[in-house]
């Protein structure tokens, strides 16, 4: 793990003493914008599993490609990305601006730290905006200001929820799917939904999807639900789903063949981009 900053001094937006999702995963990556009580959720699953880091590294590279493909492919110049997280190489706005320098991206995100950093580093990008927002909440970030003016809503849209929705915890009050039904409604005709998840194999490696799930819901951060491909498939409902479909994030157009047998962790998150009609 490379070196973290340090715990003093703590920004005054920033409560050191609860994990954030976006650190947590900002630690599974190697970065530096994590603390102890970030560091701690990783330590505790890569006990388990200590392939699990891959989860973050193949989240990571299906976004870099999944947001290749939709703006050099596709053609899309307008990004909606849900729980962009903390900054890092190759982010949304690099990916699509290197294949066309007029797309548009708004950042959602609802941590102190990922929202101070992005606007930091985005300040004067009149093509990139950051919102502050919960991203399980559809009707009221679509009624932000900033998302509806920084993007064209007579056009195509991609909306990127890319390991998000696995830190759901409101089932009670709606599922999974009723989110992503709330945005895809929205959004205009032509568009596309990108979606990555913790998955649940369904074979030998069952077990170890169960343990990781086990330490992220009983740690601090108490979010980090694996489902089954059946299960996912159903993120999708009313949406056309792109070749290859639904498949491990390693295996959504891969850039060339695989170097390495899969680890666990490579086998435990999967990914999907479907088009609205």
């Amino acid at each position: 793990m490379s070196q973290p900053i340090s715990d003093e001094p703590v920004p005054p937006y920033v409560d050191p003493t609860k994990p954030s999702i976006a650190r947590v995963y900002d630690a599974f990556l190697g970065g530096t914008d994590h603390y102890e009580v970030d560091r701690e959720v990783v330590r505790k699953v890569t006990r388990v599993a200590p392939e699990a880091v891959d989860l973050a590294v193949e989240n990571r590279a299906f976004l870099i490609r999944a947001c290749r493909y939709l703006a050099a492919e596709c053609g899309i110049t307008q990004f909606l990305d849900c729980g962009s997280g903390l900054p890092t190489a190759e982010n949304t706005h690099t990916v699509v601006q290197r294949a066309d320098p007029r797309a548009r991206v708004v950042y959602v995100d609802n941590d102190p730290m990922v929202l101070a950093h992005s606007r930091a580093l985005l300040a004067g990008d009149e093509r990139t905006s950051v919102v502050a927002g919960d991203v399980f909440e559809p009707e009221a970030l679509l009624r932000d200001a900033t998302v509806r003016s920084a993007l064209d809503w007579d056009r195509p849209i991609a909306l990127l929820q890319l390991g998000t929705l696995h830190h759901y915890n409101g089932e009670a009050v709606r599922t999974r799917q009723d989110i992503v039904r709330a945005y895809a409604d929205a959004l205009p005709s032509g568009s596309y939904v990108a979606i990555s998840h913790f998955l649940d194999p369904e074979d030998e490696h069952s077990g170890t999807a169960r343990k990781m799930e086990e330490m992220f819901l009983h740690s601090m951060m108490g979010s980090g639900t694996f489902s089954t491909h059946t299960e996912l498939l159903r993120l999708f409902d009313g949406l056309d789903l792109l070749a290859p479909g639904l498949v491990r994030c390693c295996d959504w157009r891969p850039d060339g063949p695989r170097p390495e047998p899969l680890t666990a962790g490579r086998r435990c998150i999967a990914g999907g981009v479907a088009r609205k009609a």
